[in-house]
């Protein structure tokens, strides 16, 4: 007889009980998901916006409290700028048609990164956006948005040095939670930092995103291209998650 080796991962069920309270997402595939089926990357990404609204609905109906993805990076502008110009146009589409959406599931909208460089009708759908769902105390869902992790870090040195220089700061009372509060994701509080950092398509890397912050996230590198990304496949990342023993750097008895 023939046996194969069964998939521990489906056997194992979800824990509700344990669902970690910050996952944050690289958004990756896109534009090789639209390549495969010959279509232009910017179908891709139309298809990615349409991923985003289904797994953020499904990551809150999980009892997830921050959802952080990674939309665009301060890396981002190197693409050719017809790619860039319709990436730009994304937010507006995205909140017009989702912000209902979201203040139904009690989501509130937050943006990290550097948003003055955006197009000024990104920047006022990004603004509307955060105003429309000030009042929702559920998920957050957290854009990074021209974002990059290295310019986030030399923009908190930068304000920290700031204080030092005007006698605000003592340079001996710096600690990381110094650093922490001026990050960009310090709005966050305790939430700040990722219980466990998604990324797919396949690729194992981090590509400059949330550094400080996933110093013990749990990293997992999913095969699926993002607009094949759905509340399911969460399901199998999060119970992987649950599977492992997350010490931080300790020994925790078994």
């Amino acid at each position: 007889m023939f046996s194969s080796k069964k998939d521990t991962n489906t056997e194992r069920k979800l824990d509700m009980d344990r669902i970690p309270a910050h996952i944050a997402i690289i958004m990756d595939g896109n534009g090789r998901w639209a390549q495969a089926r010959h279509l232009p990357r910017v179908a891709g990404h139309k298809q990615g916006m349409q991923t985003v609204k289904k797994v953020a609905i499904a990551a809150s109906d999980l009892g997830v409290k921050v959802l952080s993805l990674y939309a665009f990076s301060t890396e981002n502008w190197k693409r050719p700028a017809t790619e860039v110009n319709y990436l730009m146009q994304l937010p507006i589409r995205f909140f017009a048609t989702f912000v209902p959406d979201l203040v139904k599931h009690n989501v509130g909208v937050m943006v990290m990164g550097d948003i003055t460089r955006l197009p000024g009708g990104t920047q006022q759908a990004v603004k509307d956006a955060i105003k429309d769902t000030a009042d929702c105390d559920g998920m957050i869902l957290n854009f990074a948005l021209n974002y990059g992790s290295r310019d986030e870090i030399t923009r908190a040195v930068r304000s920290i040095a700031t204080e030092v220089q005007n006698g605000q700061l003592d340079s001996a009372a710096i600690t990381e939670q110094t650093i922490s509060d001026h990050l960009m994701s310090a709005p966050l509080g305790d939430l700040a930092d990722p219980d466990l950092l998604i990324r797919t398509s396949g690729e194992e890397r981090i590509s400059n995103f949330m550094l400080w912050q996933i110093g013990y996230s749990e990293l997992e590198f999913m095969p699926e291209h993002w607009p094949d990304f759905d509340g399911e496949t969460l399901k199998r990342a999060i119970i992987d998650f649950q599977g492992r023993h997350r010490r931080f750097g300790g020994l925790v008895n078994k």
